[in-house]
Order: C-alpha cells, then structure tokens, then sequence
C-alpha cells in the first residue's frame, strides 16, 4: 500500500486551493535548488567582502530634522526680560534681540546689555516648557558676548608672555625643565669641537649647556640683527669686523662666524657682531686729511672809524 504524496500547503490558503508562485519566487526556489556552480561562487564570495552599505543591508540615515519654531516661547518675552533683571544692574537690560530655538520646546531669549564696558554683550534667557503645555519656565539666565562684543585677550602663561628685552636687572624667569635650547652638558652632539666644550663646560659646574637647536637659533637671531650685515652699507669689504684688530673671536663652532667688538669707540662694543659687519671704528680706517685753506694776512681799514659811547 502506498501513500499520496504529501502537497504543501500555502498559508492563508484553503487546503483544497492549489497555492500560486510567483515568476520571482519560482527564480528564488530554482537558485536554491540548484546546485553550486563556479560562477555563483564567485558572486556569493564578492558579497562577502563587500561593506554592508554596498550588499544593501545598511539603512540610509535620516535627514536632521528640523526644530519647530515655538509660539508659547516666543510669546514669554516679558517674562524672560524679568529674569535677566534678576541677575543684571538696574537699567543694563536693553532691547528684545530676538529667539533662537536650541531644541524642540528649548529657546534662548536675547536682550541687549547696555551696562558701560559691555559694549556686544547680551543677556541670555533659556525658556522651556513640557510637552502639550502653556506654562514656560525659565531654565538659566546668562550674560555671554554677542559677535560684535568686546574680549580679553587670550590668556597666556607667564614665561610665554614676555618676550626678550622686557627683563630688567632684578626680574627672574621661571625655571623650564623641558627647554629646546639646552641639553646636559654631558650629552653628545655629534660635533667634536662642540662636544670638546661640552666636557669642559660640564667640568665648571653647569648642568646644561645648549643644544644644537639652542645654538643656531642665537646664530640666527644675531645675525638678523642690528649687529649682522646691513644691507645698503657704504663701507667697503675691508672694513669689514672680520679684518678689525678690536674683534674676539667666540669659542666653539660659532667662532666662524660671530665674535665680540672690543672697540671703546664703536657702537658695537661690548655685543657679539658677525664677521661680515662693519663700522666706522674698524682698527684699519683711516680718512684722507684735508690740506688746511690759504689765508691772508688781516686788512686794517684807517678809513672807517667806529664810534663807541
């Protein structure tokens, strides 16, 4: 004896109504019935490598929506000028400046500040309420600065402050641990004239010395200034400091390019100048003397005679 063969049923369908495919349902059922040929393991293995995005299971992201403007809010004008004179001096709150909406039922009321030295500055007001009710409620009260408003400069430390020359003879800078311009004494810079005076320098008790970027930042900044070629210089290459018999020499890798003027009668003395720098006083100088201008003996006039009371 055998048995019917068993039918599936659709559901929702009456057992006796023969269910309907669809042509795309019959395609989907004809793809998992047949077997795994190369190319649709290709296709299944590029799906998988693909981001979810380009297989079609992300979502799209919603649009920001917008925040509704709020006529309960707006309508409370009254109500947050009171809350700014709460805070503020008698007479400093100045005219409406309008709602910003910060959120749904979240608004900033803004009212001009006219105390003196406030000259931007508005006062702040944030009103809210609850959902599907009239009654506002003041949140917080501010004075912030408005675009136009007078500032403080940034802040900025002490040591950051300065800058060279505001010192005087009894101020003190503030120690730098981590400063760019100095290293141990002991520290190797790969210079053997500069690691000579590093040793030495260290024999004398100082615990750092300077650094290559220390030393190339002097450099730089002594030889753009006032003690540095100056452009536009009458005066020959000869007299230049290189040649002077008044120029010391530095120690160590700056002496090629940088000594001390020991000229009374120079500008310059006392201050490191560069070797192409120059002045009036260099040791070899000299003007050509003019010869001294003929004259002739005095006139005596007998003629003319001055009558003294």
């Amino acid at each position: 004896m055998t048995s019917a063969p068993t039918v599936p049923v659709a559901h929702g369908l009456p057992a006796d109504q023969p269910a309907t495919t669809t042509p795309d349902q019959a395609d989907a059922s004809d793809r998992a019935d047949a077997p795994d040929r190369p190319d649709r393991l290709e296709e299944s293995a590029a799906a998988a490598t693909q981001p979810p995005a380009a297989v079609g299971t992300a979502r799209r992201a919603r649009p920001a929506r917008a925040i509704k403007p709020d006529t309960t809010l707006a309508a409370a004008v009254e109500q947050a000028r009171e809350a700014a004179r709460l805070i503020a001096e008698a007479g400093t709150v100045g005219d409406h400046d309008g709602l910003v909406m910060e959120a749904d039922r979240v608004g900033t009321h803004y009212f001009a500040c006219t105390a003196a030295g406030y000259r931007g500055w508005r006062w702040a007001v944030t009103v809210t309420r609850v959902s599907r009710s009239r009654k506002v409620t003041v949140s917080e009260t501010h004075l912030l600065p408005g675009p136009d408003a007078v500032l403080a400069p940034d802040w900025l430390p002490y040591e950051e402050r300065i800058t060279p020359g505001d010192l005087g003879p009894e101020d003190v800078l503030p120690f730098r641990e981590a400063d760019p311009l100095l290293e141990p004494g002991f520290e190797a810079t790969g210079e053997e004239e500069v690691d000579q005076l590093a040793l030495w320098e260290l024999g004398l008790g100082r615990p750092r010395v300077l650094s290559a970027e220390g030393r190339e930042d002097a450099a730089q900044r002594w030889y753009d200034s006032d003690n540095g070629p100056r452009e536009g210089q009458p005066r020959p290459p000869e007299s230049a400091c290189g040649s002077c018999g008044f120029y010391l020499p530095l120690a160590g890798a700056l002496r090629r390019t940088f000594g001390v003027c020991a000229n009374a009668w120079s500008p310059s003395d006392g201050h490191v100048v560069s070797l192409d720098h120059g002045c009036g006083a260099h040791s070899e100088t000299d003007v050509q003397a003019s010869s001294p201008a003929a004259t002739t003996a005095p006139l005596l006039d007998d003629f003319e005679v001055e009558l003294v009371p």
